[in-house]
């Protein structure tokens, strides 16, 4: 199967193309694109892998689901297009990184500036059908992004995993951390975010850590 991946994604994740699973997933999401309003926009399934090459990744953030209302998604997990009001998990993430590092809340909720610096923001399920949230768990995505957290675990050398949330903790809990660095607390959710996600420092944490490595620091 041709799949229209960045190409380092794409040999990484050959093995993949053709299981069973994956030929499902794809005839599915296919015919939910074709009867039914989806998100995000069919070219931005991969945005993050596009954004990111394989190489290039030095902070893994795992999210669960993309946004399902309109405008929202953008193949960025917590990430929204400039314009789109910020979801409030996002607004709790930027509040973070204030009151850990400084930065100012920015404008704009587009997180593309973090991928093009190596930060992977991978939602476990890449489709979700409008004001549906879940709709699309369960159909392989998740066994798609296990493979590619495996890759990054197994075959990379001292990346910094932010898991929040149990989902998130659950997915990630066979990385070596003895190889990599797993931050994990809360979601940002308003829900959660109190019992812990505020407060957490992963982004001063991952910055350490990187810079332990010999790589270049996140501006977040």
């Amino acid at each position: 199967m041709d799949v229209k991946i960045e190409q380092s994604w794409k040999e990484r994740l050959s093995s993949e193309w053709d299981k069973d699973y994956f030929v499902r997933l794809t005839d599915f999401v296919r015919q939910e694109y074709r009867t039914k309003q989806i998100f995000p926009p069919a070219s931005k399934i991969f945005a993050a892998f596009d954004a990111c090459p394989f190489e290039q990744v030095k902070v893994v953030i795992l999210g669960q689901d993309p946004y399902h209302d309109v405008g929202q998604a953008n193949g960025l997990c917590f990430s929204v297009a400039p314009g789109i009001p910020m979801p409030p998990s996002l607004v709790n993430i930027f509040k973070e990184i204030r009151d850990d590092i400084g930065t100012p809340i920015p404008e704009n909720g587009d997180l593309s500036r973090w991928a093009k610096q190596g930060v992977l923001l991978l939602n476990a399920t890449l489709t979700v059908e409008a004001h549906r949230a879940a709709s699309h768990q369960g159909r392989g995505w998740e066994e798609f992004t296990d493979e590619v957290i495996m890759r990054l675990a197994n075959d990379r050398q001292g990346l910094v995993f932010m898991l929040w949330g149990s989902y998130a903790i659950k997915k990630g809990a066979f990385i070596d951390r003895n190889k990599h660095l797993v931050l994990t607390s809360p979601h940002p959710s308003p829900l959660s975010a109190y019992r812990g996600f505020l407060g957490n420092k992963h982004f001063s944490k991952a910055n350490q850590y990187l810079a332990s490595q010999g790589k270049e620091q996140i501006k977040w």
